[in-house]
């Protein structure tokens, strides 16, 4: 059936996934789902859940919660890639919807405001998948949110209020839920096949 890239957009214990299959220029979506990224066992906000401990205990259920969420991360993504193939696919690579620019990397510092330990939680899952896909042998595309649509109309030369409508286009089929988690997911997604094609 051919190669197909799947598409994530994080949130705290989950991602929407989108998985594209088909030429660029016209791709159809072959799979949609909700990719369950949190272990049990941990805290959902691990970085709320850090705030009141010491600087040690906080980091070590910092480090703790990020490992066993890129754990949980690749056992779901290996789950999905093994559904594909069994249809018939090819998974070859992965898109992620990036957040801002704070914080770049991973931070065991507990010490963060309301809104900084918000950001520093999606980190953490995003950077979970960018590690679950690497090592399931995919090649990772990473574009930022608000980058994103400038960066699909000038790969595909056309014009942003075309491919948004294009985006709505390619879940009209499925019928919801199509919102912005999976027009976000199915558009990178969309990127790196077009990537592929390059």
């Amino acid at each position: 059936m051919g190669q197909v890239a799947v598409g994530f957009r994080a949130h705290t214990g989950w991602a929407a996934a989108v998985t594209l299959a088909g030429p660029p220029r016209s791709p159809s979506v072959i799979d949609r789902r909700r990719l369950e990224l949190r272990d049990p066992a941990m805290p959902l906000q691990v970085y709320h859940a850090a705030r009141p401990l010491g600087a040690g205990e906080a980091g070590d259920l910092i480090r703790r919660a990020s490992e066993a969420t890129g754990a949980m991360a690749e056992r779901s993504l290996r789950a999905l890639i093994g559904e594909l193939e069994r249809a018939g696919h090819e998974v070859f690579g992965a898109g992620l919807v990036l957040g801002g620019s704070w914080p770049p990397a991973m931070t065991t510092e507990a010490k963060l405001s309301h809104a900084g330990a918000h950001a520093a939680e999606g980190q953490v899952h995003r950077e979970a998948l960018i590690r679950a896909s690497e090592a399931c042998g995919l090649t990772v595309t990473g574009v930022a949110e608000r980058a994103l649509y400038a960066r699909g109309a000038k790969t595909f030369g056309i014009a942003e209020v075309e491919l948004r409508e294009r985006v709505v286009e390619l879940g009209r089929e499925l019928g919801p839920p199509w919102g912005q988690d999976q027009k976000a997911a199915a558009l990178v997604a969309w990127l790196a096949l077009a990537g592929r094609a390059t």
